[in-house]
């Protein structure tokens, strides 16, 4: 399908592009790329589900973007990703509410030092891949129900330098440090869209991964004081506003002539090669099979 899509000052314009009718869950929406990814896709119209751990916060966001937006199809629904039993209790609350899901957007994400989840798994594993891994695959009755639809998963540049370490995936010889952590993490994420694009060949469902850039977003707020002050006035400087980082997003989200792309990786709304590691097939199947046993 041909389309009419601009890029213009960072920004992807595509006026056409409505959802309406359509239902999203976008994860950690409270703040950041998905609070600004939530916005957007509610101005084009659709019902949209924030799944975010704080009531209190998401709330405080649902009702500014009711009000920017004029989109009253709002709703919270809470979701804690470091509790398995958080996740399937989300499942199946969602699953009594709604027959459908057209959009997912995994988009929640820590930045952590070495903290266990309530499931024992180390955070930035535990988190940003192991609970949406679980997350996805209990929503994907639905997706399936509803195809086309789609999957966007927010990843990051800093996948190329992680790694896999199969013996030790989890943290507990040893933790590699912050944002090693977080950076293997980030290649799971690439790993496991690789996998599941294969995994839905022929089922309508898409998956595409995305980097947002150099964000200012929450996603270090579990650092110390002293990385967080930092963090924090390199974001000033260096870093994009969460309304430019959610563009690929959104682009992903909506966009009519990539409606039967999968398995690409995204930045600035451009399909571009990730690392050599994210293509590896061997730890993609190894990283699933262990995903579903940690999840069960």
């Amino acid at each position: 399908m041909n389309s009419s899509y601009t890029i213009r000052c960072g920004k992807y314009i595509n006026d056409d592009a409505q959802i309406k009718d359509k239902i999203v869950i976008v994860t950690g929406c409270n703040t950041g790329i998905g609070k600004a990814t939530a916005l957007e896709l509610a101005k084009r119209g659709g019902k949209i589900y924030f799944a975010c751990r704080s009531e209190s916060k998401a709330m405080e966001a649902l009702n500014e973007i009711k009000q920017l937006s004029g989109n009253d199809n709002l709703h919270f629904l809470q979701l804690d990703l470091g509790s398995l039993d958080s996740i399937r209790e989300f499942s199946k609350r969602f699953h009594e509410l709604e027959n459908r899901l057209d959009i997912l957007v995994n988009n929640a994400g820590v930045l952590s030092p070495l903290v266990q989840t309530t499931d024992g798994f180390e955070a930035n594993i535990g988190i940003n891949h192991l609970g949406h891994f679980l997350l996805t695959n209990l929503l994907l009755d639905l997706l399936k129900a509803s195809s086309p639809s789609r999957i966007i998963v927010v990843a990051s540049k800093l996948h190329k330098i992680g790694s896999i370490n199969r013996e030790d995936f989890n943290s507990e010889k040893s933790f590699a440090g912050t944002w090693k952590s977080y950076a293997n993490s980030k290649l799971c994420n690439l790993l496991f869209m690789r996998e599941l694009s294969k995994r839905l060949e022929g089922t309508g469902v898409t998956i595409n991964a995305l980097c947002p850039g150099a964000v200012r977003t929450e996603a270090g707020r579990s650092l110390n004081p002293v990385m967080k002050f930092v963090l924090n006035q390199a974001m000033k400087v260096f870093y994009k506003s969460p309304e430019l980082g959610c563009q690929t997003v959104l682009f992903l989200s909506v966009e009519p002539s990539i409606a039967k792309e999968s398995g690409g990786y995204y930045v600035d709304c451009k399909k571009t090669e990730p690392s050599n590691n994210a293509k590896n097939d061997d730890d993609a199947k190894w990283l699933w099979n262990m995903s579903e046993q940690l999840t069960g």
